[in-house]
């Protein structure tokens, strides 16, 4: 993957019933946007074999293939050539975060 380089899952998209190694590669390759759903199909890049997740009930134990035990969710490595091409996106959050904080309330006490 190009986005994900230790990308240790593939994930199927429930939308489009395809694979694929993360939401960015869903993106860039689809014209409609990654459906959201609570159980979500898994294939471990380690031995192949799918399991199934359901994320509102998702505990430590569940970052490992049930096949394998392979650990599959892994701080990603990405690219740097990407984080140039996502620095709006970036600058975007920060600014939100900014926003949290309420004005109102620095100035006082």
């Amino acid at each position: 993957s190009k986005h994900v380089l230790n990308a240790q899952v593939s994930i199927r998209a429930p939308c489009c019933k395809q694979w694929f190694d993360c939401s960015e590669c869903h993106a860039e390759t689809q014209d409609h946007t990654l459906k959201k759903t609570t159980e979500m199909a898994f294939a471990c890049k380690k031995c192949k074999k799918a399991f199934r997740k359901d994320m509102s009930n998702y505990e430590e134990s569940d970052e490992y293939c049930p096949h394998c035990d392979n650990h599959y969710v892994i701080e990603a490595k990405i690219p740097r050539a990407v984080v140039g091409v996502e620095g709006e996106d970036a600058r975007v959050d920060a600014r939100m975060l900014k926003d949290e904080r309420d004005p109102a309330r620095t100035g006082s006490g």
